[in-house]
């Protein structure tokens, strides 16, 4: 009998433990889209800034290629 009362308190403790445990990983699952959805927008904000810098290196490294073969 007191075999069976401790096994059914361990029982009950890693019940209670699972539970918790549950509900930080539905918590940690749920907030993934919002976690992703901020990461895709800082990476396209990141490339349009990257692209804007290197569209004016290029338009820098134009117009002096021009001054070479044009000159007035």
């Amino acid at each position: 009998m007191k075999k069976l009362l401790m096994a059914s308190i361990i029982l009950a403790g890693m019940v209670g433990s699972a539970s918790a445990d549950a509900q930080t990983m539905i918590n940690t699952i749920a907030s993934v889209p919002g976690k992703l959805h901020n990461h895709i927008q800082m990476e396209i904000a990141k490339s349009k800034e990257f692209q804007k810098q290197k569209w004016a290196e290029s338009k820098v490294q134009f117009a002096n290629l021009k001054k070479l073969f044009i000159k007035q």
